[in-house]
């Protein structure tokens, strides 16, 4: 039986520790599906559209591992997982307040669908203070986010911000 799993997120925009994620991730599976959520509260700075297309850009250094598909999704996540076949839903950890939430949606989703786990990965090192949310932030600010995103990300979330970078 082919293992699915599945790594949801916002990826707004994509960063190298969620590409630490990916290539773990790859290790545990036979497809990897990237659910990229809609999740209009955030307000994400990047289209729908654009965050696609940038994880579909930076997972193909992870092509031949195993099959990775990079899919939209606007409804409930164990929904999401049940129409994509996973049978493993993939969640990075970076500190304490990403494990209490976290615990949480376990316990909600196994309410809903205990058929799917979930496996948690803890971020290596280097990326544990690396979120989305900052590295915009830094950016906006004219920082160095090329730190913590890949180079061709960093160009785009420049011209987000006016060249700043």
């Amino acid at each position: 039986m082919k293992r699915v799993g599945l790594y949801p997120g916002t990826f707004d925009p994509i960063t190298n520790g969620h590409l630490d994620i990916i290539g773990r991730a790859v290790k545990l599976v036979d497809q990897l599906i990237i659910g990229v959520a809609v999740n209009r509260d955030k307000g994400p700075l990047f289209s729908l559209e654009e965050r696609v297309e940038m994880v579909v850009a930076e997972t193909r250094q992870f092509a031949g591992e195993v099959e990775i598909i990079a899919r939209p999704f606007e409804n409930l996540l164990m929904h999401f997982a049940v129409e994509c076949g996973a049978q493993i839903i993939i969640r990075g950890l970076r500190a304490v307040s990403d494990f209490e939430y976290e615990f949480q949606m376990v316990a909600m989703n196994q309410q809903l669908n205990d058929e799917v786990e979930t496996v948690f990965l803890m971020a290596d090192p280097h990326h544990q203070a690396v979120s989305s949310r900052l590295v915009k932030e830094i950016a906006r600010l004219g920082g160095r986010a090329d730190l913590f995103i890949p180079e061709a990300v960093a160009g785009r979330l420049a011209d987000k911000f006016g060249g700043k970078q």
